[in-house]
């Protein structure tokens, strides 16, 4: 279905807001999120993987964003902070997700849910870590992108 991906990233960024700012527990903010009427428009397996993943791998996606940011993590706004946990979750356990894509979908999260220049900020933050961890992917794009389609 088109656009449930999109639909499924709107969701888990409200339950990883929700575990950011009261600790509810996942289970919970899942169960309440699936009771929205508009929750069928979107991609349950990629909500469940996206919102469990990004929880359980919470500390390492921190760890891997906080030398890229220009203030303490704490400082940012738990939108802020939950757009980069999905934007660097996807980019590190996302492969089939390229990673313009991901970096879009941040700022566009970014764009409906966050503060009036906040999606420039997602921008470069996602854009510095794909640099680093989809290097690869990168480069071989600039070099189709160089020489053309094939």
């Amino acid at each position: 279905m088109a656009g449930s991906r999109k639909v499924a990233r709107e969701f888990t960024l409200q339950g990883v807001y929700s575990w950011l700012v009261g600790g509810a527990d996942v289970t919970l903010i899942a169960a309440s999120l699936k009771e929205d009427e508009q929750f069928k428009r979107a991609d349950e397996d990629y909500f469940r993987t996206l919102l469990y993943g990004v929880l359980k791998e919470e500390s390492t996606l921190s760890t891997r964003i906080t030398p890229l940011l220009d203030r303490p993590l704490a400082e940012l706004s738990p939108i802020e902070r939950g757009i980069l946990l999905i934007g660097a979750y996807e980019l590190l356990h996302c492969p089939d997700v390229p990673w313009r894509v991901a970096i879009n979908e941040g700022v566009e999260l970014a764009k409906k849910f966050g503060g009036t220049d906040g999606h420039k900020y997602i921008n470069g933050v996602l854009d510095k870590l794909a640099q680093d961890v989809r290097a690869v992917e990168i480069e071989h794009a600039k070099k189709k992108g160089v020489s053309g389609e094939h």
